[in-house]
């Protein structure tokens, strides 16, 4: 198991905000959409609805805000977006209703996909030779804070009380507050020279922006564990609720366990394809033992419920290594805030399809539901083997960086100062 900080430098600064605003965000992803059902009375098709709205707003805000942190510097790009999604999420308490609700969440949604797009010429800096081992310790750290606020989060759904759901929404924007604050902490990225030809080259990369629709397609299954579980444990099954806490820990448990060591074993963009081809085999298991969790006695429910979720989060395991690994490979460095902005599109797309589509399907329909879902995520990953090939084939050259300009921006931290075997669990 990882240690939970690295022993010094900016990948301590960068794991810790990475920790406490996931400890907030633990406690929306695990009860954010029962807030809306359950304490603000909103119908669930239109919290499905306005989920949808929200990640369609947000889908072009990363690429912008991820070419801002390449041309202007990652670090306070990166701290704008956390203060202006802790002041959206305070706005929930304020979404009675559907139009202020679609507002609010658009806002927050639209900053986190910022956020992802901003941070990521940060990993690549102080990540090391392999920024997508660094990223995936980041993923381990982000469970760690993402069960403690499940913790959390069981208790409000526990109690379930107006005054219990607006708290855990106030601890969620004082957590990304609190992010922010921490990246005081860490040294500035000199912004890399500006290198000549098209502005926008990563909307102009076909084969990566067909592996950014591929895994955003796959990136849906994350919407099965936050809002499908949640919703089809509630209204389709007889297992207890505090369950949906349960399922949460159970997953963070495992991929801070095993997410490092997944993402060592998936070292080329060849091996991310096939990762993706057994993610989606995983996830069509996964999905079909939870559609038949419905009307049995409850010890068979929860038992077939957390089988599901441990093979699920398996697939997780190599979904998200993949993309850890062709985000970063096929990108070209100078433009990395811009590319894993595009890349972020599939994250955004999730965003603005996985909960109505989940909700229509698994929830709405039912059991048959499942299976077409768990069809979808196969089928998707058996594509991706082939949209990796045709994204090497067609990877551009490096283009050298030249002149005092450049060798200045480019000295600025050595990526070998920082370097990933500061992480002694990332290498044997």
């Amino acid at each position: 198991m990882p240690h939970l900080m690295p022993d010094a430098g900016p990948q301590r600064v960068i794991a810790a905000s990475n920790f406490v605003y996931t400890v907030g965000s633990g406690l929306y992803l695990t009860a954010g959409v029962l807030y809306f059902t359950q304490a603000m009375h909103l119908p669930a098709g239109q919290v499905g609805i306005g989920l949808g709205i929200a990640g369609f707003l947000s889908l072009a805000v990363g690429i912008a805000v991820g070419h801002l942190a390449d041309t202007r510097g990652a670090r306070g790009v990166y701290a704008t977006t956390l203060v202006v999604q802790a002041l959206a999420t305070a706005g929930f308490v304020l979404a009675d209703s559907f139009w202020p609700f679609v507002l609010a969440v658009g806002t927050a949604t639209g900053a986190k996909a910022a956020g992802l797009a901003a941070r990521s010429p940060l990993i690549r800096h102080f990540g090391g030779d392999r920024p997508q081992e660094f990223r995936a310790y980041l993923r381990a750290v982000t469970n760690v804070g993402i069960s403690f606020g499940a913790l959390l989060a069981g208790w409000v759904v526990q109690v379930g009380t107006l005054t219990a759901y607006q708290l855990l929404v106030i601890g969620n924007a004082i957590a990304f507050i609190a992010s922010a604050a921490t990246l005081a902490f860490l040294p500035p990225v000199t912004p890399g020279p500006i290198v000549g030809g098209p502005r926008w080259i990563a909307l102009r990369d076909r084969p990566y922006l067909l592996l950014t629709t591929l895994d955003g397609i796959m990136a849906i299954q994350f919407k099965v564990l936050t809002v499908a579980i949640p919703l089809w444990l509630v209204e389709a099954t007889t297992a207890p609720r505090w369950l949906i806490s349960g399922t949460m820990l159970t997953s963070t448990v495992i991929v801070i366990a095993f997410q490092v060591r997944a993402s060592r074993t998936i070292d080329s963009p060849a091996a991310g394809g096939v990762a993706y081809r057994r993610s989606g085999v995983a996830f069509l298991v996964s999905c079909s033992l939870i559609s038949l969790s419905a009307g049995i006695p409850a010890w068979a429910a929860a038992t077939l419920l957390m089988t599901a979720v441990v093979i699920h989060t398996v697939g997780e395991l190599w979904h998200s290594a993949a993309g850890f690994e062709v985000s970063f490979a096929l990108a070209p460095q100078h433009a990395t805030g811009q590319y894993l902005g595009v890349f972020g599109l599939g994250a955004g797309l999730a965003e603005a399809l996985g909960p109505t589509l989940l909700i229509s399907l698994c929830i709405t329909w039912g059991r048959p539901g499942w299976y077409v879902v768990g069809a979808l995520f196969t089928l998707t990953g058996l594509a991706a083997p082939c949209a990796v090939r045709w994204a090497q084939r067609h990877q551009p050259a490096p283009t050298p960086s030249t002149g005092p300009e450049a060798e200045e921006g480019s000295a600025a931290v050595p990526l070998t100062e920082f370097s990933t075997p500061q992480l002694r669990h990332s290498r044997p």
